[in-house]
């Protein structure tokens, strides 16, 4: 319940940047799990809608690139990489807004965590890897 008044009490512009009042006490691990909905406290509902069109275009862009990919095994591999990321926002967004239980998912490329974001690296270093062997037609 804490998180989902976290996200509501941005309203539609926010509070502004760091001036969060929920993350001081009321809301569990605001720096990890939690992440997003001091993002919308600061930032309001549309630098939420911000955050969710950028994951979108980030995964529209690993679809695209799997799609082209030279071979089966590019084209699986950018797969994975897709499904994996879009596993995580999406679990991690139904915890924040109380659809599911905390499951310790971070918030990709966001949320505080020094394995997370070294395995997302290099997993979007092998995406753009596999995106460098695609061939366009002039």
């Amino acid at each position: 319940i804490q998180a989902l008044y976290a996200i509501g009490s941005g309203g539609l512009f926010g509070r502004g940047l760091g001036n969060s009042i929920q993350k001081l006490g009321s809301v569990p691990e605001a720096q990890n799990d939690m992440i997003f909905s001091i993002i919308c406290e600061e930032l309001g509902i549309f630098g939420g809608l911000i955050v969710v069109m950028l994951y979108a275009y980030l995964l529209y862009r690993l679809f695209v690139i799997a799609q082209n990919a030279p071979d089966m095994f590019g084209s699986l591999m950018v797969s994975g990489i897709f499904i994996h990321i879009a596993l995580q926002v999406i679990l991690n967004i139904a915890v924040v807004v109380n659809l599911m239980p905390n499951t310790g998912v971070t918030l990709p490329f966001i949320s505080y965590g020094g394995t997370s974001i070294v395995f997302l690296m290099a997993e979007m270093g092998l995406a753009l890897s596999v995106a460098r062997q695609i061939k366009f037609e002039e």
